[in-house]
């Protein structure tokens, strides 16, 4: 039996260790093969070389997630360690997939195997529909994508748009301008970004539109180069409106459209223009659709048998 020691400089062991040693639990189940000893500044363990390598090579990766972060959890442990896993030719079989460290390095990432493939088609395609009922982590995982590419460069800006009809309200009766009678409507999408970048870099970044989160009817007459673009509640689009938001794609653009053609708000005898789109554009290449079901709802376990009940008495 090979032994490994590494010591802790420069950093609050017991922080790194956690309450009650939990981060050291955390370590020794993710390596059942090894014997895992924390004491003082140090981290010892005992198994064969191969074990011990991998070992070493994560330990490392959660002690900068530290230095960078000044926290380690449970959560942490488990994305960094599945992070590695995949750079290394997955040695690990799972569904999940890390997507990006949010604010203060929580980990985000693809829980379900459709959120997993809706991270690896928007990855080859530069348009992506992911359809399917509520709680499944559909724009969550658009905007946890769309953030990733923002933080590498790889797009300019973010652009967050839904179409403004509401289930059983009107804007025009609601109180204050038109930013204040948007607000609420577009809150959930603020809620997601609030866990990826930090509130001081968020207001920066809606401040000079590196960031935008608007209404449908904003996008017209627009060409959306270089840009990160997320409909999102697309089943409330018109045959015209969606036409008309498919159409702004610049150059170096990708579009995640998310939707639940089981929740249409919109008036009687007016069809969807998310499902339209799906039968009009279904022959044409590189562009992909990930249809969502209730094995991917993550929420409370209650909402995967109410949506069935509803689905039932319809």
């Amino acid at each position: 039996m090979t032994e490994l020691k590494i010591e802790l400089e420069e950093l609050n062991s017991q922080d790194f260790f956690g309450q009650q040693n939990r981060n050291i639990t955390k370590l020794r189940s993710c390596f059942p093969n090894l014997k895992i000893v924390a004491r003082g500044n140090s981290i010892k363990a005992f198994g064969e070389e191969k074990y011990l390598k991998k070992f070493q090579k994560d330990l490392i990766k959660l002690i900068e997630h530290f230095n960078k972060y000044n926290v380690l959890n449970e959560e942490a442990i488990e994305g960094i360690i599945l992070e590695n896993d995949i750079e290394n030719n997955g040695l690990k079989s799972s569904n999940e997939k890390l997507i990006l460290h949010g604010v203060s390095g929580k980990i985000i990432k693809a829980i379900t195997k459709n959120q997993s493939s809706l991270v690896s088609l928007s990855e080859s395609n530069d348009l992506v529909f992911a359809i399917g009922p509520a709680g499944t982590g559909k724009t969550y995982t658009a905007i946890a994508i769309a953030v990733k590419a923002l933080k590498e460069n790889k797009v300019r800006k973010i652009i967050l748009t839904k179409p403004a009809i509401e289930a059983g309200e009107n804007l025009g009766f609601l109180p204050g301008d038109l930013k204040e009678k948007l607000d609420p409507y577009i809150q959930p999408l603020y809620d997601s970004l609030y866990g990826m970048i930090s509130s001081n870099k968020l207001s920066a970044h809606i401040r000079d539109k590196t960031i935008e989160i608007a209404p449908l009817a904003y996008m017209r007459g627009r060409t959306l180069d270089e840009a990160f673009v997320i409909l999102d509640e697309a089943q409330n689009t018109t045959k015209a409106q969606m036409k008309m938001f498919l159409t702004r794609m610049g150059r170096n653009a990708k579009f995640i459209i998310t939707g639940d053609p089981g929740q249409i708000d919109l008036p009687t005898g007016i069809k969807s223009g998310l499902k339209e789109a799906l039968i009009i554009l279904k022959k044409i290449k590189n562009i992909s659709v990930v249809k969502f079901n209730d094995t991917d709802i993550i929420r409370h376990p209650l909402v995967k048998k109410i949506i069935k009940a509803y689905g039932v008495n319809k």
